[in-house]
C-alpha cells in the first residue's frame, strides 16, 4: 500500500529509481546540510534574536521549504536558511545599519513578497538576463569572502589591529588553534569525499572543547540533557515589522533589493546545478519545473519571515544526495523528516561553541568561491567589476555595499570606454539609484 502511494507520488520508476535509493539519498542530504542548524542560530543570534528558538525556527523552515519543493516540483533539492542570507541579515543589517531584528525580518518577508511576485508574472528570467554576469560572478565569491571572514573572526583567527585594521588572532590560544586545525580537518575530509563534512567537524570541534579550560569553565559546556522538547518559537513567530520598511523606504529599499538579488541568483544556479547532475534538464539544458521550483523558493522565504529566520532558499548539498541516486521529491520529503527529528537534540547544539562553527563558514565560503573560474580573466572590464565587488563586502562587513559598488563600477567602466550600448537599462538604473544613495548620504 505504502510502496504503490510512494510510486504514484514521486514517480520512482519513471526516475529509475526506488524507495531505498531515495531514502539514502535523503539521509546524505541531511548529513551535508544539517550544519544549518548550528550555524543559523549562530549567527541570526548575533543580532539579538533568542538562539534556542532559532533552532526550531532553522528546523521548521527548512522542512516546510522542503516539502513545498518535493510538492510542487518532485525535484531532490533541500531547503534551508540561507548560507550568506543570514550574514547579511545579521551583520548588513542589524549591526551595521542597527535596525531592530524585527523590522529586518519584515524586510525578508518583502523581498520573499517581491521574488514570488517577480517569478509569477515571468519578470524574473529578464532581470537575470539584464544583470551582468561578471556582477553575478563577484557577488558570489564576495559573500564567500564575506562569510569566511566571519568564521575567522569568530574564533580569533583574525583580530582587529589598530596599524593595520586587521591582524592574525593569538595562535598560542588553544580555542584559536582549535579552529584553525578545524578548518584543516575539514577541507581533508571534503576532499576525501566524507559524506557528513562539515557537521564531523562541528562535533569533533565541540568534543575537544570538552577539555580545554578557559576563564568562565570549559570550552564546552556540558549539556544538561542528550535530547530534550523543542524550545517555543513565540518569540519570534510573526514578530516581524512590517511597517519599518514602509515607513523608513529611502533607507531600506536597497536591502530588500539586495537580499532580492542574491537570493534570485543563488537559487537559479543552485537549481541547475543540482538538477544538471540529477539530468533533469532537457536538450537545451533548461530545468522544465524552473518556475515551479522559484515560486517553491520565494514561498519558503515568506514562510521563514513568518517563522522568525532570514530567508530560505535552495541548497547546493542537495548534490550531494542526488549523488549518492536521488532524483525525486521523495528525497527531500526524508531530508525534511530528518530536520524535525533533529530538533530534539536541541540540548546538545545549545552548548556547541562558536568556535566550533568557523570550519563551516571557512568551507562555505570556499565552495562559494567556485564560480571565480567563470570569470572571463581576458576582460579587465569583468576583472575589475567582479573584483570590486568581492573585495567591498568582507572589508565593509556588507553585502549590500559591495554590490552597489560592482554596480557603479561596471557602468563607469563601459561609459568610460564609450560602451554603454552593452548595459542594460536596468543596470544603468541601479547604478544610478546606488550612486544617488551615496551622494544623499541615505543609510
Amino acid at each position: 500500500m505504502l510502496a504503490r502511494f510512494l510510486e504514484t507520488t514521486f514517480s520512482l520508476k519513471q526516475h529509475a529509481t526506488t524507495v531505498k535509493t531515495e531514502v539514502i539519498a535523503g539521509l546524505t542530504t541531511f548529513a551535508a546540510m544539517s550544519y544549518i542548524l548550528i550555524v543559523n542560530p549562530s549567527i541570526l543570534g548575533l543580532s539579538g534574536m533568542p538562539v534556542a528558538g532559532l533552532i526550531t525556527v532553522t528546523a521548521l523552515a527548512a522542512c516546510l521549504g522542503t516539502l513545498l519543493m518535493a510538492w510542487l516540483t518532485n525535484y531532490p533539492v533541500a531547503l534551508a536558511p540561507g548560507m550568506g542570507l543570514n550574514a547579511f541579515f545579521a551583520f548588513t543589517i542589524c549591526l551595521s545599519r542597527e535596525i531592530p531584528w524585527e523590522a529586518a525580518l519584515g524586510i525578508v518577508f518583502y523581498n520573499g513578497v517581491l521574488f514570488l511576485l517577480l517569478t509569477l508574472s515571468g519578470l524574473r528570467q529578464k532581470i537575470a538576463e539584464a544583470i551582468p554576469a561578471a556582477l553575478k560572478i563577484g557577488v558570489q565569491c564576495g559573500i564567500g569572502l564575506f562569510i569566511a571572514f566571519i568564521g575567522l573572526k569568530n574564533a580569533g583567527l583574525i583580530v582587529d589591529n589598530p596599524a593595520t585594521f586587521v591582524g592574525l588572532g593569538d595562535l598560542s590560544e588553544p580555542a584559536v588553534l582549535l579552529a584553525l586545525f578545524g578548518i584543516i580537518f575539514t577541507i581533508v575530509l571534503v576532499l576525501k569525499k566524507v559524506s557528513g563534512a562539515i557537521l564531523i567537524s562541528i562535533i569533533t570541534l565541540t568534543l575537544i572543547g570538552l577539555f580545554i579550560p578557559t576563564e568562565a569553565g570549559y570550552l564546552t559546556a556540558k549539556p544538561d540533557a542528550i535530547v530534550g522538547l523543542p524550545a517555543p518559537i513565540s518569540d519570534t513567530f510573526f514578530a516581524m515589522d512590517l511597517m519599518y520598511p514602509i515607513i523608513n523606504f529611502a533607507t531600506t529599499w536597497d536591502l530588500i533589493f539586495a537580499l532580492m538579488f542574491v537570493n534570485m541568483f543563488d537559487t537559479i544556479g543552485t537549481l541547475i546545478g543540482v538538477s544538471k547532475r540529477a539530468k533533469l534538464v532537457d536538450e537545451q539544458g533548461k530545468l522544465p519545473l524552473m518556475g515551479r521550483a522559484m515560486t517553491a523558493d520565494a514561498t519558503a522565504g515568506v514562510v521563514g519571515a513568518a517563522l522568525g529566520t532570514s530567508p530560505v532558499t535552495s541548497y547546493v548539498e542537495s548534490a550531494a544526495g542526488v549523488s549518492a541516486g536521488g532524483r525525486t521529491g521523495l528525497t527531500a520529503v526524508v531530508v525534511a523528516i530528518c530536520f524535525l527529528l533533529a530538533l530534539f537534540l536541541s540540548p546538545l547544539m545549545l552548548v556547541i561553541p562558536l568556535m566550533a562553527t568557523t570550519p563551516a563558514l571557512v568551507m562555505v565560503g570556499i565552495f562559494m568561491m567556485d564560480s571565480i573560474k567563470e570569470l572571463e580573466f581576458d576582460d579587465l572590464t569583468s576583472v575589475a567589476t567582479a573584483t570590486i565587488a568581492l573585495m567591498a563586502m568582507p572589508l565593509t562587513f556588507s553585502i549590500s555595499e559591495g554590490i552597489a559598488l560592482g554596480f557603479i563600477t561596471y557602468v563607469g567602466i563601459r561609459l568610460g570606454t564609450g560602451e554603454f550600448k552593452k548595459v542594460s537599462l536596468l543596470t544603468y538604473a541601479m547604478a544610478a539609484v546606488f550612486l544617488l544613495r551615496y551622494i544623499l548620504d541615505l543609510k
